[in-house]
């Protein structure tokens, strides 16, 4: 028998009673979604604008970001970008401003101060949204890159070459509003509102950075106008009550626009550039969601963009099945009864490119019922899988997921996230950082991997199957000449290869495949000197693997576990990582809540605290399942 074997018994009972002993009493778990110091920053500005009593929130808020601040006086994203953020830098400066807590003679925002006048300033911010907010909060002039796109985009017909609905969803919840509030120039402050005039250098003109085919979008658009039929008045109008129906219509039951912080502050902007009351139910609603959204955790509040419920709760339901912790056990029979109740049965935007599918996806938050999501959707099926071949409800629960599962295939033969068929490259030529990877929602890799491994291993599908023959083809097409694979939300080529080696081994690929082959021993060749991985969020931004230079659990666990299902028997490096993961689930430290979930490049990145467990867990449960007799 492996020695390790006795080890790693031992760190599965205790994380499985770990776990166990933090679900909730409806059969959730919920773990912290932290997501930087952006929408901490955000909010504070939005509840001192419209004097939101929440004192204590607020002072919790301005504490955590005055916190995160460097010696150096800017703030980051991620440990190790170097230089600092300077977008991060001045959200946080005029946060913690705007608070009250902080004053222009504090130490720190002297040394904020500096940090970002050497920058260049506010007209070298280059992330969107911090661009919008300062616009909307009357801070600087709007953005070229969004006030020189039209209303009556929103009227263009289906056949045109641009229709609003080719945009991802994401992006559309986001851009609307800033659409409403940039056609009406609109600014709201305060008496107490913080000068950040010394921070304009009249030298340096608004960043707006040029893009590929911008011009030709441009021209598309002003086509589009031309094709409109009626007065422009008229059209404008008509645009304008579109634009603020689409708002109304994706509002969750909890407040906020399609269950994300970001798109709710933007939305609650974009209500009062209409003309909204303050003390409106929509507003105050949406500044009840938008606290509801705060996460405690370490003496330290945040305000998570999405908690991220339904995912954790379906990961660990799944986690802890594969540890051996049988369907009878009562948290697995609350999880998967919790799990049955959030599967989706509304038809919303993703039937517009997938129509005639009957519902039946997962989303990633509780309040989430119009927007669900593939790798969700597959997380649920796995934890519910063993249940639906007893139960009824749960089968006919599992008969719609697939399906709906297996009907977003892209005609490349990939999976989205999202939507299907969301991939038109001219939308990516907008001037706004980032839009290559917000305007659309391709194919990616770890969504394709991660389908075809619960596809392979859960409806025992194998290449044979045209859905799944397609997707293997879409993978080996798309693997980089080193063997490893991007992946699009997680961090970020560890992440990539471990869901598409694990993808193809679990559809039939033989072991000795060549991509396989050429796949683990990119990860081998990457395996830091104490046995374990990490890979910086640097990667995200350049798109090419940067090593992080210490191991991370979440990406130690990715690789060990996409190691493990295409080696027939363990390895000494297999061994060593093994031995290196199980030590790190006694360290608390920066390594262990550095970022490994990827939002927007450059821009966004998610700590999630659930990751340390979950995906240790899982890899040690496989380790054990595979090499256990031998």
């Amino acid at each position: 028998m492996n020695p390790i074997l006795r080890t790693v018994d031992n760190e599965i009972e205790r994380l499985t009673a770990l776990l166990i002993d933090q679900q909730q009493q409806d059969g959730s778990w919920h773990f912290c979604f932290e997501n930087g110091i952006v929408i901490d920053a955000y909010v504070i500005i939005l509840f001192r604008i419209l004097n939101v009593q929440n004192e204590a929130l607020i002072r919790q808020l301005h504490d955590r970001i005055l916190a995160e601040q460097q010696s150096a006086g800017f703030w980051q994203l991620y440990r190790g970008e170097e230089d600092g953020n300077l977008s991060t830098s001045v959200e946080a400066y005029y946060a913690l401003l705007y608070s009250g807590y902080s004053k222009v003679t504090d130490e720190p925002i002297l040394r904020a101060k500096h940090y970002i006048q050497s920058k260049g300033g506010i007209g070298k911010v280059t992330s969107i949204l911090t661009r919008v907010i300062l616009a909307a909060t009357g801070q600087s002039k709007w953005p070229l890159s969004i006030s020189s796109i039209p209303l009556e985009v929103l009227l263009f017909p289906s056949y045109f070459p641009i229709n609003y609905f080719e945009f991802s969803c994401y992006s559309r919840v986001h851009l609307t509003p800033m659409l409403i509030m940039a056609d009406r120039r609109f600014s709201i402050s305060t008496a107490n509102a913080p000068d950040l005039s010394d921070l304009i250098d009249t030298r340096i003109e608004d960043a707006e950075p040029a893009s590929r085919g911008y011009q030709e979008l441009q021209d598309i658009i002003q086509s589009g106008l031309n094709r409109l039929l009626g007065s422009p008045r008229y059209i404008h109008e008509v645009a304008r009550s579109k634009a603020e129906q689409f708002i109304l219509q994706r509002i969750e039951s909890d407040g906020t626009l399609y269950s994300y912080a970001t798109s709710t502050i933007l939305m609650v902007y974009a209500l009062l550039a209409l003309g909204y009351d303050q003390q409106h139910p929509l507003i105050t609603n949406a500044l009840d969601g938008l606290t509801a959204m705060q996460c405690r955790s370490e003496s330290k509040t945040t305000i998570q963009n999405s908690p991220s419920t339904i995912w954790d709760t379906a990961l660990i339901a799944y986690a802890l099945q594969e540890a051996q912790i049988p369907d009878h056990h009562l948290a697995i029979q609350r999880a998967t009864s919790y799990l049955l109740t959030k599967q989706q049965h509304k038809t919303a935007d993703w039937f517009i490119h997938n129509p005639d599918t009957t519902p039946g996806g997962w989303g990633f938050s509780e309040s989430n019922t119009i927007n669900p999501d593939v790798d969700d959707t597959t997380a649920a099926l796995r934890a519910i899988r063993s249940l639906s071949i007893t139960q009824p409800s749960y089968l006919e629960s599992w008969n719609r997921g697939l399906n709906w599962v297996l009907s977003m295939q892209n005609k490349d033969g990939g999976w989205p996230a999202f939507e299907k068929n969301t991939n038109k490259e001219m939308l990516t030529w907008l001037a706004i950082d980032g839009a290559k990877s917000a305007a659309i929602d391709p194919s990616e890799a770890d969504l394709t991997g991660r389908t075809l491994e619960y596809l392979g291993n859960f409806a025992e599908l194998d290449s044979r199957n045209e859905f799944i023959g397609r997707g293997v083809k879409w993978l080996i097409q798309h693997q980089e000449k080193d063997g490893s694979w991007y992946g699009r939300w997680g961090v970020c080529y560890i992440y990539g290869t471990w869901a598409a080696l694990t993808g193809l081994q679990a559809v039939g690929l033989t072991l000795e495949h060549d991509t396989l082959q050429k796949g683990a021993n990119w990860l081998l060749s990457i395996q830091n000197s104490d046995g374990g991985w990490g890979e910086s969020c640097h990667s995200d931004r350049l798109l090419k693997y940067v090593p992080l230079g210490e191991s991370t659990p979440s990406q130690t666990a990715w690789a060990l576990d996409a190691l493990i299902a295409v080696q027939a028997a363990p390895t000494p490096a297999v061994n060593r990582g093994i031995k290196r993961l199980i030590s790190s689930m006694n360290e608390v430290d920066w390594k262990s809540s550095y970022p490994t979930g990827a939002g927007l490049p450059g821009n966004f990145y998610s700590n999630y605290h659930s990751y340390r467990y979950i995906w240790p867990l899982l890899t040690l449960s496989h380790f054990r399942k595979k090499y256990g007799q031998g």
